[in-house]
């Protein structure tokens, strides 16, 4: 499995939209602020076809240190979390269903 970092998506879009590198850095970085924003305020973000992020409060608990098996209580905290849409799920299934590329060294 290989990591694409936003640096990559940034390169790969300005590259096929003939747009500025810079233009799109920009447009990404203020797309992924707006995400952020949202979540915390608590709201749901909905990409038909791609998924919905969404902001939990994930119940406090007690949790067990397993070096020295002490109780440790655990606080209440906000989290995200991403429910996959139609769109990308047929796209992992279908990925899932044929063989992957095998990975060539590269020089």
């Amino acid at each position: 499995m290989q990591t694409i970092t936003k640096k990559e998506l940034i390169d790969r879009i300005a590259e096929k939209s003939s747009h500025k590198r810079v233009v799109v850095k920009g447009i990404i970085q203020m797309f992924l602020d707006e995400i952020i924003d949202e979540l915390g305020r608590g709201n749901r973000l909905e990409f038909r076809d791609f998924g919905v992020f969404e902001s939990k409060l994930r119940a406090a608990r007690t949790a067990q240190n397993p070096k020295t098996l002490e109780r440790v209580s655990v606080p209440s905290k906000r989290t995200v979390k991403f429910k996959v849409g139609r769109l990308m799920k047929i796209r992992l299934a279908q990925a899932s269903t044929t063989p992957e590329k095998a990975e060539q060294p590269q020089s």
